[in-house]
């Protein structure tokens, strides 16, 4: 799968840009704030239909105008798909297939496979426990419409039971209204559960195999699911043991919503031992292991989006990165970055096509 084109209008700093792609490598290279990396927040919105950066849909508006607009081209397995996305400030987005609207979003996720890495991602270690959530729940979703559909279902039962409890202000709740959100919790939760611990029980192979590549092998990783259950308690249970204590604290305390992924080196947490480089790598594999996972499910490249992923990494780490850019694994891959040399080495090692966009600091761009 790749994309051949993409028209912007008004999205975040670019008030018009169109760009004609290489199926094999798309270079972007500019100073920090250049619009570089709005570029692949584009993709991304057309891919997940939503920003990379959590950014509510109307902040994606260029400042003073009414709307923005996302048109994507796409050839999957032979067949081409339009993409459409746009926005009028105070309306709903809309999202089309093929001038098609789509009555739910979530009928789009999995279509246009992608990944993404970016210096944000570094909150995925150094951050709560929502991040690395998030990121489980990402990855299985493109690959699996109905874990995809009861996490929807669950969040939504979850922020009806939170706004109960808040809306008692402490007083006694009616057992049989708790009731009717703790069904549809256990009933969502259990199979998100469970596909998140078969996810990440087969998932840590492919990630130990990336990490290892990258860094010669010369630290050992793992990752393990955390569950915030107790052991042998089921999730009906731990609700009901906790209904007192939610009451008074006006939130569902326990649930998969608590859980969390624990990353390690050695015997010790990444976050509390690990160096600006190896946490960089760390991220870099978790990514790199998306992308082989999605592919092997899917047998569809996804798209690969990397933004600004050398700094803080050495010379030798980096070329591990680019030899493995190289494989035939790999399809279309976009990177950023501010190093113009990076970039060279990259085109320079690798016999494939690719395109070179400057970008001119104002939201434009050149080959």
């Amino acid at each position: 799968m790749f994309v051949k084109e993409l028209h912007i209008v008004n999205f975040k700093n670019i008030a018009e840009a169109t760009f004609a792609f290489s199926r094999r490598f798309n270079c972007f290279v500019g100073n920090n704030g250049a619009g570089k990396t709005n570029v692949l927040d584009a993709l991304h919105q057309l891919s997940m239909c939503k920003s990379y950066f959590n950014l509510s849909d109307t902040q994606n508006i260029r400042h003073e105008e009414a709307f923005f607009v996302l048109q994507g081209k796409y050839e999957r397995e032979g067949n081409e798909i339009e993409v459409y996305c746009g926005l009028k400030r105070g309306q709903k987005k809309v999202f089309k297939k093929n001038h098609k609207a789509y009555e739910r979003l979530s009928e789009h996720i999995g279509l246009l496979p992608l990944v993404m890495i970016a210096p944000e991602d570094v909150s995925l270690i150094d951050g709560g426990s929502e991040e690395r959530r998030r990121l489980v729940d990402g990855i299985i979703s493109q690959s699996d419409r109905d874990y995809l559909h009861a996490l929807i279902r669950y969040n939504k039962a979850l922020q009806q039971r939170n706004a109960l409890l808040r809306a008692s202000d402490g007083r006694v709740i009616d057992p049989m209204m708790l009731e009717v959100w703790d069904e549809q919790l256990v009933s969502c939760g259990e199979k998100i559960l469970k596909g998140r611990m078969e996810f990440v029980g087969a998932f840590e192979a492919f990630f130990q195999r990336y990490y290892e590549l990258i860094s010669s092998g010369k630290e050992a990783v793992s990752l393990a699911y955390k569950s915030s259950l107790q052991e042998g308690q089921g999730m009906q249970e731990a609700l009901k043991a906790a209904a007192e204590k939610d009451r008074i604290l006006g939130y569902t305390s326990v649930g998969i919503h608590r859980d969390d992924l624990s990353l390690a080196i050695g015997d010790y947490p990444v976050k509390k031992i690990g160096s600006q480089g190896q946490k960089k790598t760390f991220l870099i594999a978790l990514k790199l292991a998306q992308y082989a996972w999605l592919y092997q499910l899917n047998k569809v490249k996804p798209l690969l989006l990397l933004d600004d992923i050398f700094d803080k990494l050495d010379a030798e780490r980096v070329q591990r990165i680019i030899e493995l850019l190289g494989q035939d694994m790999f399809g279309q891959v976009f990177i950023t970055d501010t190093n113009r040399q990076h970039l060279d080495d990259i085109l320079k090692s690798q016999e494939v096509g690719y395109k070179l966009f400057f970008a001119q600091g104002n939201g434009s761009f050149v080959e």
